[in-house]
């Protein structure tokens, strides 16, 4: 499994889920993501980015003033049209799939945040103007369900000279940075790729640790609730011998399971 699609022009993080893993993609994929990503304005295209086909040009008079204005109103909660050329399905078909047909549906705008936007490079708010600049990096935080394209064309569509996304790079997801990855060159030239997995608990590091015996260890293996002295919340809990046995809740002195991980 894994904890969310990269768009075929992207790259960066990408957390892949193996074996007993798996079970934890329903927890990666609803974490926030970090991107580095082009902002070309004065083009439009029908996929948003410039892998796509060009539908029309505008000259640019934008300068950085204006262009951090334009952001501010892009920064927190927003409602966001999912573009065509995705793999949300309506009726069991892919977006995407009718896009290359040459038909458009209406989507419903969703609702996702953006924690964090802001231009990258030598460039502040307070920096001198650059009228007609066509090319910016920006750093984009965002919730799960976020598209950095529309964001990139929404953007121009507020400047009035259009834009799209000209790079994609996701330098963080599911809690995981850029610097933590392993290049796909490397896990396909190691010697043992499994040594390259981290354990399960890794992910929840976060959480404190507690260790159950006896009643405790043989109710948890079979899913029930059992007596814990460790305070209210949620706890990574391992068998005395450090098995990572499974993610729990504490409340009121019984630990109920979140999700179990041990093998069975």
């Amino acid at each position: 499994g894994h904890a969310g699609t990269l768009d075929p022009m992207a790259t960066g993080v990408l957390p892949v889920f193996v074996g007993r893993a798996t079970r934890a993609v329903e927890f990666a994929s609803e974490s926030d993501k970090e991107y580095i990503a082009g902002l070309k304005l004065g083009v439009i295209t029908n996929t948003q980015d410039t892998t796509g086909e060009v539908l029309e040009e505008r000259p640019v008079q934008v300068d950085h003033h204006q262009l951090w204005n334009a952001l501010a109103q892009f920064q927190g909660d927003i409602l966001q049209v999912p573009p065509m050329y995705s793999a949300i399905k309506r009726n069991g078909k892919k977006l995407y799939e009718l896009a290359r047909k040459g038909q458009e549906v209406e989507r419903a705008p969703r609702k996702v945040s953006i924690r964090a936007l802001g231009v990258l490079d030598e460039d502040r708010p307070d920096a001198p103007p650059q009228p007609g600049r066509a090319d910016y990096t920006l750093r984009v935080r965002c919730s799960k369900g976020t598209y950095v394209r529309t964001l990139c064309h929404d953007i121009g569509a507020a400047l009035g000279c259009g834009g799209c996304m000209s790079a994609l790079r996701r330098t963080e997801a599911a809690g995981f940075s850029l610097a933590e990855a392993v290049p796909l060159e490397a896990l396909l030239d190691a010697p043992d790729p499994a040594a390259l997995l981290r354990p399960v608990d890794a992910y929840f590091f976060r959480y404190p640790a507690v260790t159950v015996e006896g009643t405790a260890l043989r109710k948890a293996k079979n899913g029930n609730p059992f007596p814990c002295s460790a305070a209210d919340g949620d706890w990574r809990v391992y068998g005395p011998g450090g098995e990572f046995l499974l993610l729990g809740r504490c409340a009121g002195g019984m630990m109920s399971t979140i999700k179990s991980f041990f093998e069975v």
